[in-house]
Parts: C-alpha cells; sequence; structure tokens
C-alpha cells in the first residue's frame, strides 16, 4: 500500500486497509464532481484506471461506471487488486507491460485516469507515449485525466537514494534490506513541461480544457476529444 500511496509515517505496513481504500473512494468522489463540473464525460460505459495498483481507485470508479479495468505492471499488485476485489463485478483486473495499450482499440474508454503512476515511468518518452495512448483509446466526448509532474527541482532531480539503491543492489545486497531497513527505493521521478503536454495533447485532435496545478509535483491534465 505504501508504493501505491507513500504517505509519511505509512511505511512497513503502516496503512491500515480500510483507511488506505477509503482515502480512494474520497479521491474518486472529487474527480467525479470535477468531471460533472465539466460536463463530460458524455457517457459511463467504460473507464480504465491506469497503473491502478491493488485497485484503491479502480473500485470507487466501477460505482460511476458499467465496468473499470485497472491496469498494472506488476503481477503482484494485480494479484492483491483481484482478491481484494473480488466481490466487486464492474472491475477487473489485467497486468500490463507491453509499454503501450494495443490490447484495446480506438475510443473505447469515457474516462482514463491516471494518478501517480506517469512520474515513475523509465524516460521521458514512455510519458509521452502513454499520453498519446490514454488519447487514442479515449471515446469522443470521453474524459483522460493524468497527473504529470510539470517541472522536478535540481535536488530531486538528482535521486541519490535511487542510485545509492541501484548500486547497493547491483553488490548483492537484497531488496528486503535495503526497502526495509536503509528505506531506499528505485522508483524514478519524471516529468513534462506544460507546453509539452498541451502540445502533445493537440497533435492527437484533443485539447486540454483544464490544468489542476496544486504545486509542480501535482499537475492533473484534463482532456477532452471532441
Amino acid at each position: 500500500m505504501w508504493a501505491v500511496l507513500s504517505a509519511p509515517g505509512r511505511r512497513h505496513g503502516g496503512w491500515d486497509a480500510a483507511e488506505f481504500f477509503a482515502s480512494g473512494a474520497r479521491h474518486v468522489a472529487a474527480l467525479m464532481k470535477t468531471a460533472e463540473e465539466l460536463g463530460l464525460p458524455a457517457r459511463r460505459e467504460a473507464a480504465l484506471d491506469f497503473g491502478c495498483g491493488v485497485g484503491r481507485l479502480t473500485r470507487p470508479l466501477a460505482e460511476y461506471f458499467d465496468s473499470c479495468i485497472g491496469l498494472d505492471i506488476s503481477e503482484s499488485m494485480i494479484a492483491q487488486a483481484r482478491a481484494w476485489h473480488r466481490d466487486c463485478p464492474g472491475c477487473r483486473f489485467e497486468v500490463n507491460t507491453s509499454g503501450n495499450l494495443l490490447a484495446f482499440t480506438d475510443a473505447s474508454f469515457d474516462l482514463v485516469y491516471s494518478r501517480y503512476v506517469l512520474q515513475h515511468l523509465p524516460s521521458a518518452d514512455h510519458l509521452r507515449s502513454y499520453v498519446r495512448e490514454f488519447l487514442r483509446v479515449l471515446r469522443p466526448q470521453g474524459l483522460a485525466a493524468f497527473q504529470i509532474p510539470r517541472r522536478i527541482p535540481l535536488a530531486h532531480r538528482i535521486q541519490p537514494g535511487r542510485r545509492v539503491y541501484r548500486l547497493l543492489r547491483s553488490l548483492g545486497l537484497s531488496e528486503r534490506l535495503l526497502l526495509e531497513r536503509l528505506e531506499l527505493n528505485p522508483m524514478r521521478m519524471g516529468f513534462l513541461a506544460e507546453g509539452e503536454v498541451t502540445r502533445i495533447v493537440a497533435e492527437a485532435g484533443c485539447r486540454v480544457i483544464k490544468v489542476d496545478g496544486k504545486s509542480d509535483l501535482e499537475t492533473t491534465y484534463y482532456t477532452a476529444r471532441s
């Protein structure tokens, strides 16, 4: 759970499951309030939760849509999601390691959502590619909302903890020791400037209709296909 929502004091099993999933329900309620203000999506048939982890957002999204698919690169996360949400018929969880969304045809989803995911992809090219994929699978009158940092301070770009983690792993130290005892982790932080995101969206024949910029790290783009 901490890998999904890295809140202070929640490391090493510090999350209570009920509290963790309740935070997801509150977040989706706020998302859908914004969606209603924007008047999108026009339909509520299918939603995609990209980088779903253990389904913190997938399950509450399924309360607003006929079905919601959660995708994640981690087999263990998907296994946990399936176990926790087996009683939710509107949820489906799939492992996606392809680097794209070609398993889905164009215009498959009314809502595409991603939060705290794109920033951890291996490179800026991966970020650009997935933004294009989100818009490809978005239906007309649909809504794609995704969070990407628009700037990262230089001190955070260096990411010394990640570099030390990789070095010590290469020397044979155990993953558990590094994660739990030394509290290092390999997560990368990437970003795209706001102007570049706007350009990619326009090139895909879509438009940015709202930018929620609480901070450079918390920037969320709400985009639509006319």
